[in-house]
């Protein structure tokens, strides 16, 4: 009978296949961040729906980079409901918007985390980004993105536009798990896969910074 023993068994298998598979483009990614913040320049994360969780990843959080500039739109996010966050990462200009507001500018670096890597508002972010002469890095599956079509205006999908692309490894649909009686697959495994990946970008990222002689900005926990 499926249920979470299942889940758990291929959620660590595709874990595992990120692990084994991504590290190249970690530590390419982590060299881009690292090279940034030394500089004196931003890092940005930025997410829409479920992937906005992987912004909150890298913000904030014990034993990340204070440094870590977040971009958590209100309505891009789930808390004012789902239909109107799935509607507005859809909107064509939206990422524009953003793009001002936080003054994205030449030599930042923006992780950008979707894992459809379809809608207009992620792909245009990163189109946005690099215009003003920063670098993306795309967190996407890549089993998810090649097998659907763009919604943005372009026809860009989020891999197609960045610098560097890592892959959470997962299934088209991001659900695992067949279920009898159940009409769809239940077990998702982008968030866990990409909370995994990012914090393995910023032990990278501080590394990188040691080995450079500079004193990287850690977050400590107020809970310690």
């Amino acid at each position: 009978m499926a249920g979470a023993e299942e889940y758990f068994g291929k959620a660590l298998a595709i874990a595992q296949q990120a692990a084994e598979t991504q590290l190249g483009a970690i530590r390419v990614a982590a060299g881009l961040v690292a090279e940034a913040l030394a500089g004196g320049k931003r890092f940005w994360a930025f997410g829409t729906g479920h992937s906005h969780a992987l912004a909150e990843e890298l913000y904030g959080r014990a034993g990340g980079l204070a440094d870590v500039r977040a971009i958590l739109e209100p309505g891009l996010m789930l808390h004012e409901g789902l239909q109107k966050s799935s509607l507005l990462e859809r909107l064509p200009g939206l990422a524009e918007v953003l793009l001002e507001i936080n003054q994205v500018e030449s030599g930042d670096v923006v992780l950008i985390a979707s894992n459809s890597g379809r809608n207009a508002v992620p792909v245009e972010f990163a189109l946005g980004a690099r215009k003003r002469g920063a670098q993306v890095i795309a967190l996407t599956s890549m089993a998810h993105t090649t097998s659907t079509m763009s919604r943005a205006p372009g026809g860009q999908r989020l891999f197609e536009t960045a610098d560097v692309v890592i892959d959470n490894c997962g299934v088209p649909g991001d659900a695992l798990i067949e279920v009898p009686g159940s009409p769809e697959l239940t077990g998702a495994t982008s968030t866990m896969v990409g909370a995994m990946l990012v914090q393995a970008l910023t032990v990278e990222v501080v590394a990188r910074l040691a080995e450079r002689g500079e004193t990287p900005n850690v977050l400590r926990s107020q809970n310690v």
